[in-house]
C-alpha cells in the first residue's frame, strides 16, 4: 500500500491506495500535516466497484466496452470517498468548470456536451491574464463563516485544466445553448435541483440530507442564473456583466415566503430518490 496526507478544501486527509500513481496524480494537493480530519483506504473491492459501474454505465450509453486501467479507477474510487467524507465538513463536489477572475469565483454548469468549458475557454480568451482557472471539471464547493469558497482537486478534466487555488465563490451560470446570449436569475425551485443535479450524488439518506441543506445555504449565498448563449466572444461579456453583481439575487427572490425552501427541498428529495439509483454522479 502507498499512503499519503491529502489537503483539500481546507481539510487534511490521510489516504492508503495501492498504486504509486494515484500519489503522482494527487502530488499537487499533497501536504506535510499529518493530523487528519478525515482517513481513507481504497481497496482492489473498490476497484472492481468502479470496473462494474463504468462498464455499466458505457453500455446505458451505448458505448463499446472498455478495459480501463486498475491505476485509473482507482482515482476514480478515491475521489468518490473523498466527496462523500466532505460532505460532513459542509463540502461538496460538483460537476462544474471554475475559474477565479479579479479575486472572485465563477463556476459554468451543464449536463455534458453542452459546452461550459468551452465557455470557461471563452472567458479566458476574452478577459486574458485576468482569469484562472480553478478546475474544469469537479471542483469543490464549501459553505464557510455564511459565505461560499471554491477550491480545486486532482480531478480537472481531460485538459487537465485546474490549479491548487481558491477563491469566494461569487455566481453560478447553468449553461444553455442558443443563437443569442441573454442571462437572468434561475427561480429558487428551479435552482435547487439543477444544482443538485450536478452535485456528486452519494447514495446515503444522511449524507443526502446533509447535502441538499449545504445547496439550500449555497442557493441563498451566490447567485444562481440560467445563460443562454451562443459560443462567440459576446457570451462571456454578456455573462460576466451579470454574474459580477449582487450574489444576492437567489436570496432576494425568496424573502417573504419562509416555506419556499422546506417545500422546495421536499421536492429535491424527490428528485434526488429518483436520480441516486445506482452509485449516483
Amino acid at each position: 500500500m502507498v499512503s499519503f496526507f491529502l489537503r483539500l478544501a481546507e481539510k487534511n486527509i490521510a489516504v492508503r491506495v495501492n498504486f504509486q500513481s494515484t500519489l503522482d496524480f494527487c502530488r499537487e494537493y499533497l501536504t506535510d500535516d499529518t493530523d487528519p480530519d478525515a482517513e481513507l483506504e481504497i481497496t482492489l473491492g473498490d476497484i472492481a466497484s468502479e470496473r462494474i459501474k463504468a462498464a455499466r454505465e458505457r453500455e446505458l450509453e451505448g458505448l463499446p466496452p472498455y478495459d480501463f486501467s486498475a491505476q485509473y479507477l482507482e482515482t476514480l474510487a478515491l475521489y468518490r470517498k473523498i466527496a462523500s467524507a466532505l460532505i460532513d465538513f459542509d463540502t461538496f463536489l460538483f460537476h462544474g468548470s471554475a475559474l477565479s477572475m479579479d479575486g472572485r469565483a465563477y463556476i459554468f454548469t451543464a449536463k455534458s456536451g453542452t459546452g461550459k468549458s468551452t465557455h470557461a475557454a471563452i472567458w479566458r480568451r476574452v478577459f486574458g491574464e485576468r482569469v484562472v482557472m480553478i478546475n474544469d471539471d469537479k471542483p469543490l464547493i464549501k459553505i464557510k463563516d455564511g459565505a461560499a469558497y471554491v477550491y480545486g482537486t486532482p480531478w480537472c478534466g481531460k485538459h487537465g485544466l485546474g490549479t491548487n487555488a481558491s477563491a469566494p465563490l461569487s455566481s453560478i451560470a447553468i449553461i444553455e445553448r442558443a443563437e443569442h446570449n441573454s442571462i437572468s436569475p434561475c427561480p429558487p425551485s428551479q435552482a435547487i435541483v439543477q444544482l443538485y443535479n450536478q452535485a456528486y450524488r452519494i447514495p446515503d439518506k444522511d449524507k443526502l440530507s446533509r447535502t441538499l441543506a449545504i445547496l439550500d445555504k449555497l442557493r441563498s449565498t451566490v447567485g444562481v442564473y440560467v445563460l443562454k448563449c451562443n459560443m462567440d466572444d459576446t457570451a462571456a461579456e454578456v455573462a460576466y456583466a451579470t454574474m459580477k453583481g449582487s450574489p444576492e439575487v437567489s436570496s432576494a427572490t425568496m424573502k417573504g415566503n419562509p416555506e419556499l425552501t422546506c417545500a422546495t427541498m421536499k421536492g429535491s428529495h424527490e428528485v434526488a430518490s429518483a436520480t441516486m439509483k445506482g452509485n449516483g454522479k
